[in-house]
C-alpha cells in the first residue's frame, strides 16, 4: 500500500510536466501506467482465486 501511495505522489509531481513534454512521450507514459495497473489487477485476481 505505502508503494502505491508513493507512486500516486510522484505521479502528481510528473503531471505539471505533461504540459511540456511532447504528446507522443504523453501517450507512451499512459499506456505504460494502463499496462502496469492491468497487470497488477490480473495478479490481484489470480491471488484471491487461489
Amino acid at each position: 500500500m505505502f508503494f502505491l501511495v508513493a507512486v500516486l505522489l510522484l505521479l502528481g509531481m510528473v503531471l505539471g510536466t505533461v504540459a511540456h513534454v511532447p504528446v507522443s512521450f504523453t501517450v507512451l507514459a499512459a499506456a505504460g501506467i494502463a499496462l502496469w495497473l492491468g497487470i497488477f489487477a490480473l495478479r490481484e485476481r489470480h491471488a484471491r482465486r487461489s
